[in-house]
């Protein structure tokens, strides 16, 4: 049995690029010796809950909130301008789509009620589609992107109260 001289040096340089450049695998190939490096990459939707601005606990939202509701991020942070709203953030670095296909309608818009994990948009990073799933319940009070627009890690993405 022949005993296989691995260069620990190399696969570490191998390792680091994987986390680097957010590869989830390497392979390479000289003469008789083939290296395959996988990484696994466990995807999260993290959600921010906003701190009530009043210490008196958060009633429905009032009715004067609504008109303030709409596809652009306003000035300043959303999350503040809905109290008690929480934060769909990107759980990576991708181009956003509203809808499932071009022509579609958008899975969900501002007014809608969703139910938790229920899509509301996809995320394409490296050529592979990964849907953003609602992470409560609630009603849509803003859509933070756009349409095939650049979204980074943690970049807020709706909100829904």
């Amino acid at each position: 049995m022949t005993k296989l001289k691995v260069d620990v040096e190399t696969v570490r340089e191998l390792a680091n690029l994987l986390a680097d450049t957010g590869l989830t695998e390497i392979e390479i190939e000289q003469d008789d010796f083939k290296l395959r490096l996988e990484r696994k990459v466990q995807q999260t939707v993290t959600a921010t809950v906003a701190a009530p601005a009043a210490p008196a606990p958060a009633a429905p939202a009032a009715p004067s909130s609504a008109p303030a509701a709409n596809a652009a991020p306003a000035s300043g942070s959303a999350a503040s301008q809905h109290p008690g709203s929480v934060e769909v953030l990107s759980p990576m670095v991708g181009t956003a789509y509203l809808a499932p296909e071009p022509g579609a309608p958008n899975f969900v818009k501002v007014g809608d009620t969703v139910t938790q994990g229920q899509t509301l948009l996809i995320i394409e990073a490296m050529k592979t589609m990964n849907t953003v799933p609602a992470t409560k319940a609630g009603r849509i009070v803003a859509v933070l992107t756009e349409n095939e627009q650049p979204v980074e890690y943690e970049q807020p993405l709706f909100l829904i109260e």
